[in-house]
Parts: C-alpha cells; sequence; structure tokens
C-alpha cells in the first residue's frame, strides 16, 4: 500500500510517498481503508521532533481517519464490526491507504456525514470539548474568548461554545479569519494584530469575560489573561506561535484568576469519568448533526507535506483533511 513516511525528523518536505507492507490487524483492533485523515499541528512536531513524545522514525505520521471497515483483528466479534462499515477515530499512522484503528476508539459515521467530515471531528473537537465542559466548566450565556479562533482547535471551540448557548469573542489575525467566526455563531471579533486585546476583551463583553481558551501562546495571551474579568479561567491547550509564554504570577493574584492546562494526551487517564462522559456527550452532538467540522483546504495523499506546511504557517482555516482515493 502507499503510506506517507517520515524518514527523519525534518520539515514536511522531506516526507516521501512509499510502498509499504499492509497493516495486520492485532487483537481489539480493525483494519481500515482509508478514505479520508486530517491534519493538526501536532503532526508537524511530531515529524520534526519536536512534540512531547517522539517517535523513532521511520514512521507513518498522522492522527485522526475516517474509512471502511476491511477486516477485525483475534478477539473482536464478527458482528461487532462488519466489512464495509463507515467508522472513525483516533490513531497513529493514517496518512496511508490503510489504517489500524484500536475497536474501543471507532465511532460509526452517520448517513449524513461524509468522511473527510467524520475524521477532521476527532482530535481537535474532543480537545476543545474538555477545555469547555471539563476544565473551564463553561455555563450557558457566559462569555467565552477564544484565541487562534479560525484554526482546527480554535474554530472547534467556537462551534461547540455556541453549541453550549455560551457568548462567544474570537480574536483572530484577519478579517477573513474573522469573518467566518461570525458565520459560525461567534457574537462579537477581534483582529488580535491590529487592535489591542485586552481593552477590547473588556470592552466587547462589557468587563465579564469568564474564561479564555488559548491553543496559540506567544505575545497573546498575557493580554487575554488581563481581559479576563475577577474570577475567570484561562485555558492553555498549546502554542502554535512557536513561543510559550511567561505569565507574571501577580496578576492571577491581583484578579484571582484560575489558569489550567488541559492535554488531550494525558486528559482520559487524568480524568477518566469526565473524558468518557465528554466523549459520549460529543459523539452524540455529531450524530444528531448538531455540530460538523468546517474544511478549509482538502489535498491529495501525495501532496501531504503540502497540506502540513499549510498548517504549520496558520494559513489554514478550521480544518485541513488529506483525501485517499
Amino acid at each position: 500500500m502507499r503510506a506517507i513516511v517520515c524518514r527523519a525528523y525534518g520539515p514536511p518536505e522531506e516526507l516521501v510517498l512509499d510502498d509499504v507492507p499492509e497493516p495486520v490487524p492485532g487483537p481489539g483492533q480493525l483494519l481500515v481503508r482509508v478514505r479520508a485523515a486530517a491534519v493538526n499541528f501536532p503532526d508537524v512536531l511530531f515529524i520534526a521532533g519536536k512534540y512531547q513524545v517522539r517517535i523513532p522514525p521511520p514512521f507513518i505520521p498522522g492522527n485522526e481517519v475516517a474509512g471502511e471497515v476491511l477486516a477485525a483483528g483475534p478477539g473482536l466479534k464478527s458482528a461487532a464490526f462488519s466489512p464495509g462499515q463507515r467508522i472513525s477515530g483516533t490513531t497513529f499512522g493514517a496518512f496511508a491507504e490503510q489504517a489500524l484503528l484500536e475497536a474501543d476508539q471507532a465511532m460509526l459515521i452517520p448517513d449524513d456525514a461524509d468522511f473527510g467530515s467524520a475524521a477532521a471531528f476527532g482530535v481537535t473537537y474532543r480537545t476543545a470539548y474538555h477545555a469547555l465542559r471539563s476544565t473551564a466548566q463553561v455555563a450557558e450565556g457566559q462569555w467565552v474568548v477564544v484565541l487562534g479562533a479560525a484554526g482546527g482547535v480554535g474554530l472547534a471551540t467556537v462551534d461547540l461554545a455556541v453549541a453550549m448557548k455560551a457568548r462567544v469573542l474570537a480574536a483572530a489575525s484577519s478579517p477573513e479569519k474573522l469573518e467566518l467566526c461570525r458565520r459560525r455563531g461567534a457574537a462579537a471579533t477581534v483582529d488580535y494584530d491590529r487592535e489591542d486585546l485586552k481593552s477590547r476583551i473588556r470592552e466587547l463583553t462589557g468587563d465579564s469575560a469568564r474564561v479564555v481558551i488559548d491553543p496559540v501562546g506567544g505575545s497573546y495571551s498575557e493580554p487575554a489573561l488581563r481581559g479576563l474579568a475577577r474570577g475567570g479561567t484561562f485555558v492553555t491547550l498549546g502554542y502554535a506561535t512557536g513561543t510559550i509564554p511567561a505569565i507574571p504570577l501577580n496578576l492571577v493574584l491581583l484578579k484571582d484568576v484560575t489558569i489550567r492546562g488541559m492535554e488531550i494526551r494525558t486528559f482520559m487517564g487524568d480524568y477518566p469519568d469526565e473524558a468518557t462522559r465528554d466523549v459520549a456527550e460529543l459523539a452524540q452532538m455529531f450524530t444528531a448533526g448538531q455540530v460538523r467540522p468546517y474544511i478549509g483546504a482538502r489535498f491529495p495523499l501525495a501532496e501531504t507535506p503540502a497540506a502540513l506546511r499549510h498548517v504549520a504557517e496558520r494559513r489554514v482555516l478550521g480544518k485541513v483533511v488529506i483525501d485517499v482515493p
């Protein structure tokens, strides 16, 4: 089968499309004919050897997959997953014509959802929902400030906060990105490269912003924290700008705010009950058609390096999907 292979740590352009052996499902696993895979910013870090967990090359990158069941591994009842069933889930090795998926991580794709939407719904929407539901405990009517609001995690956060009936202030870096956020339901927007983020948060929310969700870091974090209302919650999710901010602790003292971190890789182990509840609620929202990802760009498998470059340079609106014919 064909797959995108990382032979050595480096930039996306050094990935190669190669013929590799077909994977064989082990106990509890499903062999999936990949139809679509979604790209996330951590994929860029994985291939560069800069993620928190390093995977020795060579390896096939990609974490979100949607496709059709080809076969089930030992220990799975044949009736549980039938060949041809449309499923999605998170795995490793998604940028290929076939991939393995743990059966307990698989979700049936609703009839009205395409493979691209199903692949794009996994990591970013789980990250956003855990951050909103469990970490920040967002309530109906509260103002939620979303940084990097037109990116993968950011736009998922906008979508879910709107679905939770919160009021969203979307912060992004261009009129095009802000217009997309408004179309997705944001009640207010701020261009944080051209406007004063702290003062605009206070003005637009009436000094009542209860939550900041920050997947970007860099120079945006501190002014967003300063814009929070007293007693608010700031959730750090990642550092897409490439810079980890240093926050003056006196702000926490003076404003009585809470700063929390949420990492999707460890959330299930740290908070198993909340994670199980969140995943079930999120699956119900997707099945009911309440939320669907916005796909801003699509690439064929052979152009996966270009897709990763698109994400690395923060040019993406919503999600980027790899289509595998």
